[in-house]
């Protein structure tokens, strides 16, 4: 049987009701992500790889391409 994953939206969505916003389920194995324009796709992934993304970001190791 499937359990029903409870979403939960970031906190640096607008606030409203609308399709503006990434929303995140967990479950004991797997945390997933989804945009919430797009709900039928979900990103599924595991604490590690997820932890070692967000340092990776907060430190600045990606950056966008400056145009030329």
């Amino acid at each position: 049987m499937t359990r029903a994953l409870h979403w939960q939206k970031s906190s640096f969505s607008d606030g409203g009701d609308g399709n503006t916003c990434v929303e995140l389920a967990a479950t004991p194995t797997t945390l997933h992500l989804r945009e919430s324009e797009t709900p039928d796709t979900e990103l599924t992934t595991t604490t590690e790889p997820l932890a070692h993304l967000i340092l990776g970001v907060k430190s600045g190791r990606f950056h966008a391409a400056t145009p030329r």
